[in-house]
């Protein structure tokens, strides 16, 4: 399995009775490879693959944040596999 350079697994937290619009909303993100409903302490989470750090956190702040229905986030970014 290889990454690209910057893979990131963001969490959310939306409003209640919002997750299906963050998750719709999500889906017209280029950058995010994967999005699931979750239940528990996050509503969503959603796998993102960027060129670089500086790009996905471009997207987590701008993009994602700025979504309608997002409270929170927590970004967990992913280690490069060395071969």
């Amino acid at each position: 399995m290889q990454y690209k350079a910057a893979t990131a697994i963001v969490l959310i937290v939306t409003e209640p009775g919002k997750e299906h619009d963050v998750i719709d909303a999500l889906r017209q993100v280029e950058e995010v490879t994967e999005s699931l409903l979750l239940f528990g302490e996050y509503d969503v989470f959603a796998k993102l693959e960027c060129p670089d750090f500086g790009y996905l956190s471009n997207i987590v702040v701008n993009r994602i944040r700025n979504i309608d229905g997002v409270e929170t986030t927590k970004t967990l970014t992913a280690a490069p596999l060395l071969d």
